[in-house]
């Protein structure tokens, strides 16, 4: 049987690898989520790209306002009346998906149902993928935003509007609710990172 302070180390280093490990894995999905920080702008100004980099912003800005989110942040209410948190996160996900669908030439199928039962995790990183590719989309685009209609699809009905609609319905609703996360984090006592900045796009060190 092993010496009782030998068996303390063991645990003891045990602690310390299973600490080292958990950090690193933080460390590894901060690096492969993307939007920690803004990509670098185009290097012309053209609608599409103009509108991949307001995508950006949504993209950046939502980073930082999931970022480190508990479970008492996540079932926060300011009423209730109203939705929590993560309900709002959920929301945010049918926007970007709406998105992202358009820029493919895709329709949206109502469902009647908007929460998700994705881990908070996943719905997270399927909204900044969601996001980026979207951008992708724009920046790479070889049509013009005339070709990307929001399409609604309810059985055999079809709703459709012009890309007009995805700037002032979508992408806008989508920064309107990533504040709403931020300011309810901000109630439930674990504040935006005040280091994120929405200006540069960067995060100070």
């Amino acid at each position: 049987m092993n010496h009782p302070i030998v068996q303390t180390l063991i645990l003891f280093g045990a602690m310390i690898a299973y600490s080292n490990g958990a950090v690193a894995q933080t460390q590894q999905d901060m690096i492969l989520l993307p939007y920690r920080e803004i990509p670098t702008a185009p290097d012309s100004f053209s609608a599409e790209n103009v509108v991949a980099r307001m995508v950006d912003g949504l993209g950046f800005r939502y980073y930082w306002a999931t970022e480190g989110l508990r479970p008492e942040d996540l079932a926060f209410r300011p009423s209730p009346e109203a939705r929590t948190s993560e309900e709002t996160i959920d929301h945010i996900l049918g926007l970007s998906t709406i998105i992202v669908n358009a820029l493919k030439n895709q329709p949206n199928v109502r469902t009647g149902e908007e929460t998700s039962a994705l881990s908070f995790d996943t719905k997270r990183k399927k909204t900044l993928d969601n996001l980026q590719q979207a951008s992708d989309l724009l920046k790479n685009s070889g049509g013009h935003l005339a070709d990307y209609d929001i399409v609604f699809q309810n059985g055999d009905a079809q709703t459709v509007f012009p890309f007009w609609n995805m700037i002032n319905g979508p992408i806008s609703d989508a920064l309107w609710h990533v504040g709403q996360v931020v300011s309810f984090r901000r109630s439930s006592g674990n504040p935006f990172n005040s280091k994120a900045s929405v200006l540069t796009g960067k995060v100070r060190e």
